[in-house]
């Protein structure tokens, strides 16, 4: 499972997913680079393609590669980490993270990535210390995401009074950061405030987040007019999720939720 095809959506928040760019780059890269280096970058770029089209055999087998040439790049085990989870390895995809934080523990996006990967295995406790690492580091120019992850561990905790005063501070940053507005939002519509998370669901659509996030939205917003008694409303939420992103986790559960209802 990815993390961004996990229920906690906004989780996977590291500045560039390989698909997407092969993530920041590493503190201290300054010198030449050597063959193998350069060699390791051009097997990392094809296998940020590789992943980025759906190829995760293959990214992983380029990654592989790159990683034999330049055995302590961060950058190649932050890239097995993301193509290791594609395959739903999580053990291994953890094992190249802390490989590249051991290597060049300033990589935030490595730490951010850990961070989302600690929540996805609901291991709360230990998501607490890789985002106060974050956020308490001047130079991490996001702290918003390392908070928004900071809160959702909070409130599985129990913590609900710290999880809102973290996403407060997470929003007094990005007021618009639709992720921490998502978190915040499931928050409120659990813990009672159906109305309020209504209405920030309905604000995080008004962005265009994205296909697949509004399609949780949608089924999210479903639930909450159920337990308000409104059917014809969350059936037109669940049918808008099913359009919205037709082979998502959230379009099966749509569907399901469409059939109980009819």
């Amino acid at each position: 499972m990815r993390l961004h095809e996990a229920p906690w959506a906004w989780a996977w928040l590291a500045c560039g997913l390989l698909a997407s760019g092969l993530g920041c780059a590493t503190p201290g890269q300054s010198a030449p680079p050597s063959e193998n280096a350069r060699k390791a970058a051009s097997h990392l770029e094809l296998g940020g393609d590789h992943l980025a089209n759906g190829r995760g055999a293959l990214a992983l087998r380029e990654f592989l590669a790159a990683e034999q040439l330049d055995p302590k790049n961060a950058r190649v085990h932050y890239a097995l980490g993301d193509a290791f989870l594609a395959r739903g390895k999580s053990a291994e995809a953890e094992e190249h993270l802390r490989r590249a934080l051991k290597l060049s523990p300033d990589y935030h996006d490595a730490r951010l990535f850990l961070s989302a990967l600690l929540l996805m295995q609901k291991r709360y406790s230990e998501t607490l210390p890789e985002c106060d690492r974050l956020i308490d580091d001047p130079t991490f120019q996001s702290p918003w995401r390392a908070l928004t992850n900071r809160a959702w561990a909070e409130y599985k905790l129990g913590r609900e009074q710290d999880a809102r005063d973290t996403l407060a501070m997470a929003r007094e940053y990005r007021q618009d950061y639709w992720p921490a507005m998502l978190a915040m939002a499931i928050l409120e519509g659990e813990t009672g405030r159906r109305l309020e998370a209504i209405r920030l669901f309905q604000d995080i659509i008004a962005q265009g987040p994205g296909a697949s996030v509004e399609s949780e939205v949608n089924y999210r917003l479903a639930e909450i007019y159920v337990s308000l008694g409104k059917r014809r409303e969350a059936m037109g939420h669940l049918t808008t999720s099913v359009a919205r992103a037709p082979e998502s986790q959230w379009a099966r559960k749509s569907q399901a939720y469409l059939k109980r209802l009819h």
